[in-house]
């Protein structure tokens, strides 16, 4: 676990020396920078030490600001564009607040997404391991029995999703969060799009009046605005990107394509650009299945991240894509905040976001902490007014990615003969979902490591005969 963020941030800290000008949010010029460390913040020692050992050398503007507002004890709203050091700039002062108080049920954060919140906990594990600070995540997708025997043993920090949360003050005995102190909602924009508003009350109502707040969200909508209102004291505004940005590093471009040939270009550009590693986001949980189903029965190592999968599987999935097992993940927008892999080189939007903001996050998986990444965004004829709002929104026009036309569709053949063993194979698994009823569906409907179907029949050796189900 430390691992990774100390090589995410071994990243950074080699990238910051190379670049003068802001880079988006991520860090600041090195000049500025060294200015500044955490001691300066009034980080205590024991913290200070392990920034130093997850290679924070410093910290970065959104914890510059707010790690002084809130050592002093007052509620935060911050607005920071993804990948910009918010889980440090909440994490520090929590765990400093902890050191001098210690207590049980301590701080509560709010996730919109499960694979968020276990990102946190490692962070807040890596931050506190030398005081001993224990964490439990609280998501849907994992058993509730099992929660509630963490949760009697009566963690520090509590990181859940809003449902799975409400679930256990229903129902859990005796858990109850009445001395909690700290509250934090990061992705609140999020939060509130996924229509948790019901949850956040209810949340709000069991945790006492008497509490820091902080709210961190990318994006000012109403809805956040509402909820400030109603959640936070006279809190302090920090306002690290005003307007929707993506980072400078970040090589946007646009590929105008009918649609009926979109699988080609895809894997035109997976070939083109093959030695990177890549996300391609797609509309809906069956897309991401499909897509992953249809690459691997053309070779391509690809692990299909979504809504539908047992929660283990997603984890799986996304530790499979961390350790480079597999170069390409195909996910919905579930995995577009939040997830910090440094190694992601190129983005890919299948589908175009239905909203706009939603491109900003999908983007911002690559080019993090100053380092360099690409984002290719498929259009269809369909898709233009989408496309429009994206530009208007970013405030620039996108460059066209140059391909050769000729060259793309040499490989229409072969990925027209993936495409109709991929159909065999997606209704194979339906049937698989009817016969043997919903529980042990799902689990088969989750996985493409599974698929060997696809790649026996490709091969020319067809399992029993090569019979079809019906």
């Amino acid at each position: 676990m430390t691992e990774d963020i100390e090589n995410s941030d071994n990243d950074s800290k080699h990238s910051t020396e190379e670049i003068e000008e802001n880079i988006g949010g991520c860090q600041n010029g090195v000049n500025e920078e060294e200015t500044v460390t955490f001691k300066e913040l009034g980080v205590v020692d024991v913290l200070c030490e392990a920034c130093e050992e997850l290679k924070w050398k410093h910290p970065s503007k959104i914890q510059k600001e707010a790690i002084p507002v809130a050592l002093q004890g007052k509620d935060i709203i911050g607005l920071a564009e993804t990948g910009s050091g918010k889980t440090g700039a909440f994490a520090l002062p929590i765990l400093q607040a902890l050191l001098e108080n210690p207590q049980r049920y301590f701080a509560l954060i709010l996730t919109p997404t499960r694979e968020l919140a276990f990102q946190i906990s490692e962070q807040f594990e890596a931050l506190g391991a030398s005081i001993g600070v224990k964490c439990a995540v609280i998501v849907g997708g994992m058993d509730m029995v099992a929660q509630a025997l963490m949760l009697s043993k009566k963690p520090h920090i509590i990181i859940a999703t809003p449902g799975r949360l409400v679930d256990h003050l229903e129902n859990t005995k005796g858990f109850n969060l009445k001395a909690l102190k700290y509250l934090v909602m990061d992705e609140a924009d999020r939060i509130l799009n996924m229509d948790f508003e019901v949850e956040v009350d209810k949340i709000l109502r069991a945790i006492p009046r008497e509490r820091r707040t902080y709210l961190f969200s990318a994006t000012m909508t109403k809805k956040v605005q509402k909820l400030q209102r109603a959640s936070l004291q006279d809190p302090v505004k920090i306002e690290v990107s005003t307007k929707y940005q993506t980072v400078e590093k970040l090589q946007q471009y646009y590929l105008f394509i009918p649609l009926k040939y979109k699988d080609v270009y895809l894997v035109h550009i997976l070939n083109e650009l093959s030695g990177n590693s890549f996300i391609v986001f797609v509309s809906t949980c069956a897309g991401a299945l499909r897509a992953a189903l249809l690459l691997r029965a053309l070779g391509v190592a690809a692990v299909p991240l979504h809504g539908q999968m047992s929660q283990h599987k997603r984890l799986a999935a996304l530790n499979k894509f961390k350790s480079r097992a597999r170069s390409v993940l195909i996910c919905t927008d579930v995995a577009s905040r939040g997830l910090d892999i440094p190694h992601v080189d190129v983005v890919i939007n299948l589908d175009i976001p239905l909203h706009s903001k939603d491109y900003i996050h999908r983007v911002g998986r690559t080019a993090r902490a100053g380092r360099a990444g690409k984002a290719i965004t498929f259009v269809s004829q369909y898709d233009v007014e989408l496309y429009q709002r994206i530009e208007q929104l970013i405030g620039k026009q996108l460059p066209l990615y140059k391909t050769d036309e000729s060259e793309v569709m040499v490989l229409q053949e072969r990925v027209a003969e993936a495409q109709r063993l991929t159909k065999i194979e997606m209704k194979e698994l339906e049937d698989k979902k009817s016969v043997k009823g919903k529980k042990r569906g799902a689990e088969s409907d989750d996985d493409t490591e599974e698929a060997a179907g696809v790649r026996r029949r490709i091969r020319g050796k067809p399992k029993h005969g090569g019979k079809k189900k019906r």
